[in-house]
């Protein structure tokens, strides 16, 4: 009965959906989800409706359910924005992992870390890090996909070592600290070497 559509069970009457993070527009993912009330429950599979959710901005994964009621659930995880990404125009909200979460604005959202060209998968420590500098800091681009250059608001570029970028930042900001040193008319600080730091 329900699969020839004589069943209340063969409509769908509700569509639920939750996130794991509370307090979120799901706004779009109900739209990419495209389902009315009145839709036939058996119309489009399960994998479809699914495949199109994981396509919104800002979802990362998606679990679709047929209840034994006919309705729909749909729980999703969501990326969560720890800082923006820019291409000197726009700014995008970026995860963790590098992803674009949302849509661009044209202004950069205050004290967040921000970063240009290539990102690698993993963005948490160098954005944790580099929000000890937030105030000075214009943008973070990788270099040859394998170090750090940081860019101040002031002009200066500061050359961060491939290995350990947080501890050069940490540095970085104790010679701030006690010299000003990035308040100084200066272009760069190289701090590749780790026997020493050439200022030009």
């Amino acid at each position: 009965m329900v699969c020839t559509g004589r069943s209340n069970l063969s409509y769908i009457r509700s569509l639920t959906i939750s996130a794991d993070i509370p307090n979120k527009d799901l706004t779009p993912v109900a739209a990419a989800a495209a389902i009315a009330p009145g839709t036939r429950a058996y119309g489009e599979t399960l994998e479809t409706i699914n495949a199109r959710i994981t396509s919104t901005p800002g979802v990362k994964k998606a679990a679709t359910r047929r209840l034994p009621s006919g309705n729909i659930s749909i729980h999703v995880q969501l990326y969560q924005a720890v800082a923006q990404w820019t291409d000197g125009t726009l700014y995008y909200p970026l995860s963790a992992d590098g992803t674009i979460v949302n849509k661009p604005t044209e202004e950069r959202n205050k004290n967040t870390v921000v970063f240009r060209g290539n990102v690698p998968n993993d963005i948490t420590e160098i954005t944790n890090t580099a929000h000890n500098l937030v105030e000075k800091l214009d943008y973070l681009e990788y270099i040859e996909d394998r170090r750090w250059n940081l860019y101040t608001t002031d002009g200066i570029t500061v050359m961060l070592p491939e290995k350990d970028p947080s501890a050069a930042i940490a540095s970085l900001m104790i010679l701030d600290k006690n010299h000003k040193i990035l308040s100084k008319d200066i272009n760069v600080i190289d701090m590749r070497d780790d026997a020493r730091i050439l200022v030009k």
